[in-house]
């Protein structure tokens, strides 16, 4: 009987190129924990060298798709569950670029502690790949398994330092809302596949539209849409699902903290966006004033509440949920029928975002001391005078957080703000301007601290190698693309047709040619 149903199953293609990306990341995470768990312990700082390369490698292979897919346009693979498209390489590229940033911060910083080890970067790669799955995905069900695998991989990232009281509260308080978060998104699949016969995607969205039975108002549907905006609410930290994030991001490792901010929010932004704009472009004046309202509130409680703040790693907590606000401003925006750049400014948003924070948390990492015991405001006094270089490249993460022009973070706000006036959503614009303004005050009064204040130990600081080519390439960068943003911003202009090119892909009798 087993026999006969082998024989009788026929499995969907697999182009293997196409998922490349994810094979690469898989390939790194066998190498880590197989040749980890049975060689002796590697060289110093083998481990990180090695995370690297692998990142390095998957930016490189999701470039090389992104060639033939301007070449031949975008497509669907393994039975039409995972998109190949620009907006989904973008996705992998920018994950990639946190992956390896954090790893630099990861190698000295597990030394430090004295718990050097290929899991800390097996899990790294693990959450990216659950990553990779929630920005490529054309499928409910492939897109909850990709929001798992990322998750558990968090969860036991928080969790990491055995030694830490705060990492293991951080890593349980994370597991038990993330779990409930979880079940909100799977029931909102079971409501939304009940309603319209399909997890896929694009099935969903040509269910949805023309003379169907489901183009009228369908309480079902409309409730599984909204269970599903409250699980990824969570994950992106939007008030009032944001709680879990202070507390976390206090207690975890640092530079764990710095990859939740950068590669987390980069995987759950681009599952909201694919999951709104492809599945549910008839429902737009549905789940657009639920995004109008989310935003508002992160915006102005990330940014009031980040001001009250005296542990800079909280403060940072509370700014990743304001920025948060700033990119649901983009994700509104993109819910107006005929705009076409709100997706563009959002990727780029997160792009220049995650370089931010994580060359943000590097300097917290490096003045945080052995056991992230040093991570308060008073511990930042005088820092511009023990390290002027480290405290002037915070300064320009902070800057460019708060949005000063010739900063990557003003080409990012401007972005969502410009696509948000474009299509008449002035009120939500002026709100962002508004947070804008408040949560400039949290960054000047770091800089304060960093730059005016005497400082209460005059012991120098020593710079990790890894932590301080990290920081340098991320202030580099943040500064370069404030500069000359070009090129960034005509590489995300490819994604700003996501929907159509989703149902071409589906549908190749309505496609049109490339380019």
């Amino acid at each position: 009987m087993n026999a006969l149903f082998a024989e009788n199953l026929v499995g969907p293609s697999i182009s293997w190129m196409g998922i490349s990306p994810l094979l690469v990341l898989l390939g790194g995470v066998c190498v880590l924990l197989l040749l980890g768990s049975i060689a002796p312990r590697w060289p110093k700082g083998s481990y990180c060298v090695f995370t690297v390369a692998v990142s390095l490698a998957t930016a490189v292979a999701a470039m090389l798709q992104w060639r033939d897919v301007t070449k031949n346009g975008p497509k669907m693979l393994i039975a039409d569950a995972v998109a190949l498209d620009h907006f989904a390489l973008l996705a992998t590229i920018a994950i990639a670029i946190s992956i390896a940033l954090v790893s630099l911060i990861t190698d000295d910083y597990l030394r430090r502690e004295d718990y050097d080890g290929p899991e800390v970067y097996a899990l790294y790669l693990t959450a990216a790949i659950g990553g990779v799955v929630m920005a490529s995905s054309n499928d409910l069900i492939v897109l909850f398994l990709g929001l798992e695998t990322l998750s558990l991989s968090l969860y036991l990232l928080a969790a990491s330092h055995r030694k830490r009281a705060e990492s293991q509260e951080a890593g349980l308080k994370y597991f038990v809302l993330g779990g409930f978060s979880s079940a909100f998104f799977l029931y909102g699949i079971a409501l939304t596949y009940g309603s319209t016969g399909s997890t896929n995607l694009s099935k969903i969205a040509s269910a949805l539209s023309g003379d169907s039975p489901f183009s009228q108002i369908d309480a079902m549907l409309l409730v599984g849409i909204g269970l599903m905006l409250v699980g990824l609410a969570f994950k992106v930290s939007a008030v009032p699902f944001h709680v879990w994030t202070p507390d976390v991001y206090e207690g975890a490792p640092s530079p764990v903290t710095a990859f939740m901010a950068s590669a987390g929010k980069i995987a759950s932004f681009a599952a909201l966006l694919r999951v709104l704009v492809v599945a549910f472009p008839t429902r737009i004046d549905d789940w657009r004033p639920a995004i109008w309202v989310l935003a508002v509130l992160t915006l102005l409680a990330g940014s009031i509440l980040a001001v009250v703040q005296t542990n800079v790693k909280r403060m940072l907590a509370f700014s990743s949920i304001s920025h948060a606000g700033f990119l649901l401003v983009g994700v509104e925006a993109a819910g107006h029928v005929g705009d076409k750049d709100a997706l563009a400014a959002v990727l780029t948003y997160l792009l220049l975002y995650a370089v931010l924070v994580i060359g943000s948390f590097a300097v917290v990492t490096v003045v945080a001391g052995k056991g992230d015991s040093h991570t308060t405001l008073d511990d930042f006094r005088g820092l511009g005078k023990r390290r002027p270089a480290m405290a002037l490249a915070l300064t320009v993460f902070l800057l460019a957080q708060a949005g000063m022009p010739a900063t990557s973070g003003f080409i990012a706000k401007f972005g969502v703000i410009k696509a948000a006036a474009e299509v008449q959503s002035y009120s939500i614009a002026i709100i962002a301007m508004l947070a804008a303004v408040i949560a400039a005050f949290l960054y000047l009064r770091i800089m304060v601290s960093v730059w005016l204040a005497d400082s209460t130990d005059d012991t120098k600081l020593a710079i990790p190698t890894g932590a301080g080519i990290a920081i340098t390439l991320a202030a580099i960068f943040t500064i370069v693309v404030g500069v000359y943003p070009g090129w960034l911003l005509d590489a995300t202009r490819m994604v700003s047709n996501l929907a159509t090119i989703a149902i071409q892909a589906v549908d190749p009798a309505t496609q049109t040619p490339a380019g």
